[in-house]
C-alpha cells in the first residue's frame, strides 16, 4: 500500500453527493435517515428472531437470516457517510476510504447475488421436489451455500481491486456520486484505461445479468410447477413470486444498467445506485420475511415477551 500511495498524488476524493440544493439535502437527510433506521431495526429484528426461535431453524429461514445480515452490511458501507455529508461543507473521503467502499460494495453485492440464487434453489427444491427436500437441503448444504456466497463475493471484489489499486491517480479527484463506485473512480486515473476498464467493469454487469436470468427462470419453473394446484395456492405463489421479483428487479436492474454500459455519465446512474444500496436492503425484510406468517408470529411473540418483561420490571424502594 505504501508503494501505491507513493505514485498517487491524490490523497482524497471529493464526493458531489446526490444534489447541491440545500432544500433537497435537508429533505434527503430526513428520508434516508428514516430508511436507514428502519432497515437496521427490521433486519436486526429478523436476524435475532430466527436465531432465537427453534422452529425457525430450517434451511429457508437460515438463508433469510443471512440475507438480513448482508443487508445490514450493504446498507452501512456508504449510507451513514452520505447522511452525514448532507450537512458537510466539504464532502471528502480519503483514498483508503474510497478503496474500502469499492471493496465492501462488491463484496456485499456479490455475496447477495449468490445468496439470492441459493434462496431460489431452496424454493425450487421445496416446491418441485418436496419429498427430497430434507435430504437435498441439509444443514451441511445450507452452510456450504452461505460460505460459497461469501467466497464468491470476496473473490469478485478482489478481482476488481487488483485492477483498481495499481492505477495512478495524479490529478482529478471529483466523484459525481455519494460514494466511490468503480466506473466513476477509474475514470480519474492518469492513464487510458478505456478498453481494459470496459472489460473489467462489464464483467460485473454480465454476472448480474446472468444471475438475474437464472432467478427469472427459477420463478417461471416454480409457477409452472404449481399451475395444476388449487387456485388459492396458485394465487398465493403468484403473489409471493411477484413480490420477490420486484425486489430482485430493483437490486439487479441498476447493477446491470450501471455495469454493462459503464462510462455513460448518465445522471440516472446516481439515482439507480440508491436502489441497490438503500431501497433493496429496506424492502428485503418486508418482502422476503415479514410477509411470511411464521416469521410474523415469531416476531410478534418476541416483541410481546419483551413488553411483558418490561412490564414486570418494577422499581425497588428501600425498606422503611
Amino acid at each position: 500500500m505504501a508503494n501505491i500511495k507513493n505514485k498517487n498524488k491524490v490523497s482524497e476524493f471529493v464526493l458531489l453527493g446526490l444534489t447541491g440544493s440545500p432544500e433537497l439535502q435537508t429533505f434527503f437527510f430526513v428520508i434516508f435517515s428514516v430508511f436507514y433506521l428502519i432497515t437496521m431495526l427490521g433486519n436486526s429484528l429478523i436476524l435475532l428472531t430466527v436465531l432465537s426461535t427453534p422452529h425457525l431453524h430450517s434451511p429457508m429461514y437460515f438463508l433469510l437470516s443471512n440475507l438480513s445480515l448482508i443487508d445490514i452490511c450493504l446498507s452501512s458501507f456508504a449510507t451513514p457517510k452520505m447522511i452525514m455529508d448532507f450537512f458537510a461543507e466539504h464532502k471528502t473521503i480519503s483514498f483508503e476510504g474510497c478503496i474500502s467502499q469499492i471493496f465492501f460494495l462488491h463484496l456485499f453485492t456479490g455475496t447477495e447475488i449468490v445468496l439470492l440464487i441459493s434462496m431460489s434453489f431452496d424454493r425450487y427444491i421445496a416446491i418441485c421436489k418436496p419429498l427430497h427436500y430434507s435430504t437435498i437441503m441439509s444443514q451441511r448444504v445450507c452452510a456450504g451455500l452461505v460460505v460459497t456466497s461469501w467466497t464468491v463475493g470476496f473473490l469478485h471484489t478482489m478481482s476488481q481491486l487488483a485492477f483498481t489499486l495499481y492505477l495512478p491517480f495524479c490529478g482529478p479527484n471529483v466523484v459525481d456520486s455519494f460514494f466511490c463506485d468503480l466506473p466513476l473512480v477509474i475514470q480519474l486515473a492518469c492513464i487510458d484505461i478505456y478498453v481494459l476498464g470496459i472489460f473489467m467493469i462489464s464483467t460485473s454487469g454480465v454476472i448480474a445479468l446472468v444471475s438475474f436470468l437464472l432467478l427469472l427462470t427459477s420463478y417461471i419453473i416454480v409457477l409452472v410447477t404449481i399451475k395444476d394446484h388449487s387456485s388459492t395456492g396458485t394465487s398465493k405463489a403468484l403473489s409471493t413470486c411477484t413480490a420477490h421479483f420486484i425486489v430482485v428487479l430493483m437490486f439487479f436492474g441498476p447493477c446491470i444498467f450501471i455495469y454493462v454500459w459503464p462510462f455513460t455519465n448518465f445522471l440516472v446512474d446516481k439515482v439507480l445506485s440508491v436502489f441497490y444500496t438503500i431501497f433493496t436492503p429496506f424492502l428485503n425484510p418486508l418482502i422476503y420475511t415479514l410477509r411470511n406468517q411464521e416469521v410474523k408470529t415469531a416476531v410478534k411473540k418476541k416483541l410481546s415477551n419483551q413488553s411483558l418483561n418490561l412490564g414486570k420490571t418494577t422499581p425497588r424502594y428501600p425498606v422503611q
